[in-house]
């Protein structure tokens, strides 16, 4: 005689049922994807049209270039307009290089080893310090246009684009600090400066080996900025050069501001001068966006 044994079993607790989700097949997600792509399109169309006018327009010669008919196509595509901006904007061009880029190396430089002392290396005054670094970020250019051009004849800077290069250096200084001490603060783990010290290593050998190469997001971003804001800059350019010793904006404003303009070659001069900007942000944009975010939240 067998006995068989029954276990009961206890029914489990009903679960807390959440939201019915959206299936990505019903006609309320496929409208409302629908819906979101068509207003997309309509922004990317809207931010589109002013660089359609100025591709077509910079193609365009004689009595094809008008009011009435920005928007057609040319019916003679020519390249005269761009040869034409180019000569009067190829010195300026390359001037513009050689400001742009000292500027975005010294400039990060500088806000590295700043960053690196305000985040690490702590001293009495350091947060008072760091305010005053940022206090330069909220002064307005404009209100110190005069006493800095005498402090740098004064100082006895060469004109033209080594003036540039020191003042747009000096002005880079706190956002590029700002972002270096945001960076080191966040995303740099302080054990590795730690067994630095302990190591024996000092304040310029554990930034020089320690803190520079895992520092390549936060260059990007100080370099792209720099370097943005250096070959847009047009306020300092006017006050401290001139089109023979200036950057790409005073030329391009001579170029455009002529009495009797020529307006595709004006088109032409804006796109040879927006170039060098959207290259950089073609190719580091995404290391860009990348060292943004890096600095942005505690690890």
């Amino acid at each position: 005689m067998t006995t068989t044994t029954i276990q009961r079993t206890s029914p489990s607790p009903p679960t807390a049922a959440g939201p019915p989700r959206r299936r990505r097949g019903t006609a309320a997600g496929v409208i409302g994807r629908t819906v979101r792509y068509a207003l997309l399109l309509f922004f990317l169309l809207i931010v589109l049209m002013p660089a359609y006018v100025l591709v077509v327009t910079s193609f365009k010669s004689g009595s094809d270039i008008g009011v009435t008919g920005q928007w057609n196509l040319p019916e003679r595509w020519s390249t005269e307009s761009w040869t034409k901006a180019w000569t009067a904007l190829g010195p300026s061009f390359v001037r513009t290089f050689q400001l742009a880029i000292p500027v975005a190396v010294i400039s990060s430089l500088l806000g590295a080893a700043n960053g690196f002392v305000l985040s690490r290396w702590r001293f009495p005054g350091a947060d008072i310090v760091f305010t005053l670094i940022l206090f330069g970020m909220f002064i307005p250019y404009q209100a110190v246009m005069v006493p800095l051009r005498e402090v740098v004849s004064t100082l006895g800077v060469p004109p033209g684009i080594p003036t540039l290069i020191f003042v747009h250096c000096i002005y880079g200084i706190p956002i590029c600090t700002l972002i270096f001490r945001n960076y080191y603060a966040t995303t740099v783990p302080v054990e590795m400066v730690e067994a630095a010290w302990v190591d024996g290593a000092g304040l310029i050998r554990t930034f020089r080996s320690i803190i520079l190469p895992v520092s390549i997001p936060g260059f990007v971003v100080a370099v792209i900025w720099q370097f943005t804001s250096a070959w847009n800059d047009y306020l300092f350019a006017i006050f401290l050069s001139n089109t023979r010793n200036g950057p790409i904006t005073i030329a391009l404003n001579a170029l455009a501001g002529a009495q009797s303009p020529d307006y595709a070659a004006s088109m032409a001069g804006a796109l040879i001068t927006s170039l060098p900007t959207l290259v950089v942000y073609v190719l580091l944009g995404r290391w860009f966006i990348g060292g943004l975010m890096a600095g942005s939240v505690k690890s």
